[in-house]
């Protein structure tokens, strides 16, 4: 494998993590409006629904600061073996790496999906 094509799995990881991290800051303010929208008189349904998006919002920071973290160790696992393989990655970490790449496409659709639920609740 050439240097470019590792540099680009770099970049790669670095884009994901980026857009991990607006996620994280994204779903940290939308829990604070969703309890300033709880303090308003709700329904039932309502209420049900605050308390499913309440969950949400917590598992999937949780989700976001795991995914978050290992990419981070995927991103020193390169380098370390950029420095110990002379200029290449092994093939385990190319596999890691394509693993990662289906966990973020997977929870970037999952976090899409509760981000469209957060606005459909705001405006009812």
């Amino acid at each position: 494998m050439v240097q470019v094509e590792t540099s680009q799995l770099t970049a790669e990881c670095n884009a994901w993590r980026d857009t991990l991290r607006k996620y994280r800051d994204e779903f940290t303010q939308h829990k604070l409006t969703l309890l300033q929208a709880a303090g308003r008189p709700l329904s039932k349904e309502q209420l049900q629904q605050v308390e499913h998006l309440q969950n949400q919002f917590h598992i999937q920071l949780i989700n976001i600061h795991d995914l978050k973290h290992s990419i981070k160790v995927q991103c020193r696992i390169m380098d370390y073996d950029l420095r110990e393989n002379a200029g290449n990655l092994r093939e385990e970490t190319y596999a890691k790496h394509e693993i990662l790449f289906g966990q973020y496409q997977n929870l970037d659709a999952t976090l899409e999906e509760v981000r469209w639920e957060f606005e459909r609740f705001l405006r009812t």
